[in-house]
């Protein structure tokens, strides 16, 4: 006839299975609340430049020996991260935007575009996974609330198109690319613009899948 195991001693072995298996259990819990959501993406729309400007660097206020004197200056900033929260190192953030009358740098947009605002901008993350721009606070055109178009490249690979919006902006409810998104992904791409003494300023985090 089988030994049968005493009660109390069936339950020293379960709770110290428990006791073992607690800290694999912790570690997925951890893991899990790590784990950050990416950034929605978005159309590239028809303006992405056919062919990048020799002026690209990350101060779109100056174009060549010109300095634009219009619209709102603002700073833009960020990181790029993965969705552990780890910076993507050697990653490269790209803006391209209108000119504060709307228009876009490109030859698919036939109207005059302001020969000192750059409307197209290039950098590479520091070493931390951050980033920053020198640009105008965006603009309404056409029927589009005003954005600034956002791009992340690693080497060859694209990680991400997307579009940075105002938060607060009247014309949010109105852009059917903001109001197709749901409301919780709106909000990683909807940013404030706030009060600086140069202009304003923003702060846009990026996660990628990387």
């Amino acid at each position: 006839m089988p030994a049968t195991v005493p009660r109390r001693r069936v339950l020293h072995l379960a709770a110290g299975a428990a006791l073992i298996a607690a800290p694999a259990v912790w570690r997925g819990a951890v893991a899990q609340a790590r784990a950050l959501r990416p950034t929605p993406s978005q159309t590239e729309g028809p303006f992405y430049p056919l062919d990048i400007p020799d002026d690209h660097d990350a101060d779109l206020l100056r174009h060549g020996n010109l300095v634009t004197t219009r619209g709102t200056p603002a700073t833009v900033d960020g990181s790029v991260v993965d969705l552990d929260g780890r910076a993507v190192r050697g990653a490269v953030v790209e803006i391209w935007q209108c000119d504060v009358d709307g228009v876009y740098n490109h030859p698919g947009d036939p109207r005059r575009h302001d020969p000192a605002f750059q409307g197209f901008g290039r950098t590479t993350v520091d070493a931390d996974g951050t980033w920053r721009f020198r640009t105008l606070r965006p603009v309404q055109y056409g029927g589009r609330t005003p954005h600034i178009h956002v791009k992340v490249r690693l080497g060859s690979r694209e990680l991400l198109t997307t579009q940075l919006y105002v938060e607060g902006d009247p014309g949010n409810e109105r852009d059917f690319l903001w109001r197709r998104l749901p409301e919780d992904q709106r909000a990683l791409i909807t940013v404030a613009f706030r009060p600086a003494a140069d202009g304003v300023q923003t702060t846009f985090p990026i996660v990628v899948r990387a």
